[in-house]
C-alpha cells in the first residue's frame, strides 16, 4: 500500500528515537553538545563535572556507502584528564561485560605513551545504557556502579581508575518513586519518549534537556540523518531476526537430539531385557545396525 502525502509528512515530523545509537551519538557526542552531555554524565556519575570535551568523536551526519555504521559510542573527556565511553546498546550481544572491559582497557592504555610513568594514567569510565536486562543482574536496580574491590572485605576499593556504570532501561518503570536516581530517571524517560508530557515537564526545570529536545527536533528534520537512522533500525531488526531464527533452529535441533538420545536409552533397556530386535526397531525408529552397536 502506497503511503499518502499526509502520512509521509507525519513520519518526517516525528522525532527520531534517541535510543538508536547513531542518533544518540549525534545528540550527545557532537561538538556543541558539551553542556547537554555534561548534565547527563554528571547525573549518571553522581558528581560535579566542570568540563566536557567531545573533540574525539566521529561525526555521523553522513551516510556510509555500504549502509554500515562504525563505532557509534560517545567518548567524552571530562575535567581535562579523565575519559568516559558511553554506549547505547539496543540488542543483547551476550558478551556485554567483556565488551565493556575491552573498551575500558583500550581507552585506558591510550592514556600513556612510551617512556612515561604509569602515574600519568587517569580514571577511565565506561557507561552502558542497555535496552535489555543483563544476565546475573536481575536483583539489581536500574543503575549499578562497579569498581575493583577486595573480594573478602567488599569495602576496600583497589583503585578508582576503573569504573563501570550499567543502566538497564527495562527496569525504569520498576523503580519506586522518590528514589535517589530521580534525575537520572528523567533523562532516561527522555531517551524512551522525548515527546511525552512528563518530558515536557522536565524541560521546564532542566535547560539542558530542553536543549537536547531542540537538537533532536533539528536532526529529525535532516533527510540524511533520517536515512542513517532507517538503515540502523533495519540493521537492528535484521540482527534480532537472525538471533531469533538461530534460537529457533537451536531449539529444534536440541529437541531432535533429545528425542534421539531418549530412543537410544529405550533401545538399550529393551535389548538388555532380551526383547526382539524387530520390536525395538518399531518402538524406537532406530535401525538394526544402530541397535546392534548399543
Amino acid at each position: 500500500m502506497n503511503k499518502t502525502n499526509a502520512s509521509i509528512r507525519e513520519e518526517k515530523s516525528k522525532l527520531l528515537s534517541p535510543k538508536i545509537d547513531v542518533i544518540f551519538q549525534i545528540l550527545f557526542g557532537e561538538i556543541g553538545s558539551e553542556e547537554i552531555t555534561k548534565d547527563f554524565l554528571s547525573t549518571i556519575l553522581e558528581e560535579k563535572i566542570n568540563e566536557v570535551n567531545l573533540n574525539e568523536n566521529i561525526v555521523f551526519r553522513r551516510e556510509l556507502p555500504n549502509g554500515k555504521m562504525g563505532i557509534v559510542d560517545v567518548l567524552a573527556k571530562i575535567n581535562e584528564s579523565e575519559y568516559c565511553n558511553i554506549e547505547m546498546q539496543m540488542t543483547d550481544k551476550k558478551n556485554m561485560i567483556k565488551r565493556m572491559l575491552y573498551y575500558w582497557a583500550k581507552q585506558y592504555a591510550r592514556g600513556i605513551n612510551k617512556r612515561e610513568d604509569y602515574q600519568v594514567l587517569k580514571r577511565t569510565i565506561v557507561v552502558l545504557i542497555a535496552n535489555f536486562e543483563l544476565e546475573n543482574l536481575e536483583e539489581l536496580g536500574l543503575h549499578s556502579r562497579w569498581k575493583l574491590i577486595e573480594v573478602k572485605d567488599r569495602k576496600i576499593v583497589l583503585t578508582d581508575d576503573i569504573e563501570f556504570n550499567i543502566i538497564e532501561l527495562p527496569k525504569l518503570n520498576k523503580e519506586p518513586k522518590g528514589s535517589e536516581d530521580e534525575k537520572l530517571k528523567e533523562w532516561l524517560n527522555f531517551l524512551e519518549n522525548p515527546e511525552s508530557k512528563e518530558v515536557q515537564g522536565y524541560m521546564k526545570r532542566n535547560e539542558n534537556m530542553k536543549a537536547a529536545r531542540e537538537k533532536l527536533n533539528e536532526i529529525s528534520k535532516d533527510e540524511k540523518v533520517r536515512r542513517i537512522a532507517e538503515l540502523r533500525q533495519k540493521a537492528i531488526m535484521d540482527e534480532k531476526e537472525a538471533e531469533y531464527t538461530g534460537y529457533c533452529n537451536g531449539l529444534e535441533e536440541g529437541i531432535k537430539q533429545g528425542i534421539e538420545q531418549r530412543n537410544i536409552e529405550i533401545a538399550r533397556s529393551m535389548k538388555e531385557e532380551g526383547i526382539d530386535i524387530k520390536h525395538i526397531i518399531k518402538v524406537t525408529g532406530l535401525s538394526e545396525e544402530e541397535i546392534n552397536t548399543l
